[in-house]
């Protein structure tokens, strides 16, 4: 098949490759950075199996499913995982204490500008130690990916942060009041149930689109989306922290209060990079909000995903610990000045429609 005359070259093309060349450069500088401050905080790096028996269940996640055949022929079905995250936590339950682990993970229905269907997944796990740890991770990472790549500033769609500077902590529920003028835990009772009509009437309030068949997580979304995130990440990067226990499915409940979770997302201009976790031991309670996901996740899309009994086991003896997701692509992207994730990915997937 060839071309039409309209269609870009290929990123094989050479003066395409040349004109991507020195983001792709910036990226394994920076991988190469990320490994010495790994292996100097004594983490050991692994490396996970990318066909999992579950990809994860997250409600709003999408995998690629495939199936594997036994010497007879008979078939099994496997997923290529969203996320290293079962492998990993099944590590610290054998007994390793700080990991990090750089995969290749596979998420459908992204594509764009941010997002692709293959991409790498920075995580990062500490046994024994608080969620708080690894925002002090967090802001070392970040200005290490400049020093790798010798920038001083991070720049995206106009947006500039200074990687050196201390991240601004930030609770959900304050950003909600700061740029909605919407109470958040005030429909949240103290068990973490929602209440999907205080929070519709706070958005009516405000001038945010309510419809009629919106859940209470489909009203969080928007408002997270649409008057959250713009305003994150600005001069420097941002961590938001404290989700409702409802939008963090693997995450523990905050001591403080049991209406949040000890979850925290840090975004640089605008954009979220990582996804943290004081983790959810409790097999039990993680089987139950699993169900809860798949439930969602059939009742949107019409199909779920198999839950990993191997996991769950092993969570049962899993340490109290914390762990990370990173979007390491998104960061090489900043730290580069790339504008889109395919400028920083060696080999991109093959373009199969918009």
């Amino acid at each position: 098949m060839t071309s039409s005359p309209s269609a870009p070259s290929p990123w094989w093309t050479p003066s395409v490759h040349a004109d991507r060349r020195p983001f792709l450069i910036g990226r394994n500088a920076i991988q190469a950075g990320l490994r010495s401050f790994f292996a100097v905080n004594d983490f050991i790096e692994v490396d996970t199996a990318t066909l999992q028996v579950s990809p994860g269940n997250e409600a709003h996640l999408h995998a690629f499913a495939t199936e594997a055949l036994t010497i007879d022929g008979r078939g099994a079905p496997f997923y290529l995982h969203t996320s290293p995250e079962f492998a990993c936590k099944k590590l610290l339950a054998a007994g390793e204490q700080r990991i990090a682990c750089f995969a290749h993970v596979y998420r459908n229905r992204e594509r764009g500008p941010l997002h692709h269907p293959e991409f790498t997944m920075l995580e990062w796990y500490r046994a024994g130690e608080t969620y708080e740890t690894l925002m002090v991770d967090c802001a070392q990472i970040l200005a290490q990916a400049a020093e790798s790549t010798g920038t001083r500033s991070f720049t995206f769609r106009g947006i500039e942060v200074d990687p050196f500077l201390e991240p601004e902590r930030l609770s959900v529920a304050d950003a909600f009041m700061r740029f909605a003028r919407v109470d958040l835990l005030g429909s949240i009772d103290p068990g973490g149930e929602t209440d999907l009509e205080h929070l519709a009437a706070q958005l009516r309030r405000a001038g945010i689109r309510v419809a009629e068949d919106d859940t209470w997580a489909d009203l969080f979304s928007r408002v997270i989306v649409e008057k959250v995130e713009p305003n994150l990440g600005r001069g420097r990067a941002t961590i938001l922290d404290l989700y409702p226990v409802s939008e963090a499915a693997l995450a523990r409940p905050s001591a403080a209060d049991p209406r949040v979770a000890e979850r925290f997302e840090l975004y640089a201009c605008g954009v979220e990079l990582a996804n943290a976790f004081g983790e959810l031991t409790d097999a039990e309670e993680q089987r139950r909000r699993f169900e809860m996901e798949m439930a969602e996740k059939h009742r949107v899309y019409g199909e779920s995903y198999p839950l990993d009994e191997d996991f769950l086991a092993a969570l049962a003896i899993m340490p109290e610990a914390s762990g990370i997701a990173l979007g390491f692509d998104r960061l090489a992207m900043l730290a580069t000045g790339a504008t889109r994730i395919d400028q920083v990915l060696w080999a991109p997937v093959a373009d199969y429609g918009p």
